[in-house]
């Protein structure tokens, strides 16, 4: 007898539920890369299930929001999202963001305080601190930089003209709003940080760097993958993102 797969679930304008799950399921929020949306993470919500459920975050600018502007700077998206989907996280929530999502992931958490979640899983991204300096090649030259990026994630390249210039120009939109991100040094988080990066990206910041964003838990590692862990038909570390929902505890909220 095979298992019926439930459907995908709009909650609201931040919040898809790519695979729902009971209500007893621990909530694993996903934040997309720089030009993603949240198909990326169709396969990791299939894969975690059914004691995990994925809520992945819908953001302004693509998909079924494309005719919602983004907010011009990176603070202004930090604040949106956590109004967003800041009321359904739960205490035990993990947060998972690769690349530009990884940066959002934490800021998020950061502006929820004691609302947030248990824990923040940064893949693919230099730390906060670092921000600036590593993106800056990028945001030299938006459209090159765009190029360049599409190709480093490994995603395929549209062949219709006209999809191709609209990935690019959400993706462009993306790099600009991240160019806007100004690290402002403040004591660090409280929740746990867990720091990843793909073997087969070149270019990426060592995972290690992430450790002063946290006076919690912090664990770093290097997987197999390139820039992005998770993909559309790739679930990425799954087993491990299940493993830190599971043993997620909401007690940094008490310290």
């Amino acid at each position: 007898m095979t298992t019926a797969v439930a459907r995908p679930v709009v909650l609201d304008d931040w919040s898809y539920l790519p695979c729902p799950q009971g209500p007893r399921a621990r909530r694993l929020v996903c934040f997309p890369h720089a030009g993603g949306d949240v198909g990326t993470f169709a396969e990791l919500a299939a894969a975690v299930g059914p004691d995990v459920e994925v809520l992945a975050v819908r953001l302004p600018g693509r998909g079924g929001r494309f005719t919602h502007p983004l907010p011009g700077t990176f603070a202004e998206l930090t604040s949106a999202v956590a109004a967003g989907v800041g009321p359904r996280i739960g205490q035990d929530a993990v947060f998972y963001g690769q690349s530009f999502g990884a940066l959002l992931a934490y800021e998020v958490a950061v502006a929820l305080g004691r609302k947030g979640p248990a824990a923040v899983v940064a893949a693919s991204a230099p730390a906060p601190a670092d921000w600036e300096r590593t993106v800056r090649d990028v945001v030299a030259d938006p459209a090159a930089g765009a190029e360049r990026l599409l190709a480093e994630c490994g995603l395929p390249v549209p062949d219709d003209d006209a999809v191709r210039a609209m990935v690019l120009a959400v993706l462009r939109a993306d790099i600009a709003v991240g160019a806007t991100y100004r690290h402002r040094p403040g004591p660090p988080a409280r929740f746990a940080v867990h720091a990843l990066a793909g073997a087969a990206d070149h270019g990426a910041s060592p995972p290690g760097t992430w450790a002063n964003t946290t006076a919690g838990p912090f664990t770093s590692a290097v997987l197999p993958g390139g820039h992005l862990l998770v993909a559309p038909g790739d679930p990425g570390p799954a087993d491990l993102l299940r493993t830190l929902c599971l043993g997620a505890r909401s007690d940094h909220h008490d310290r």
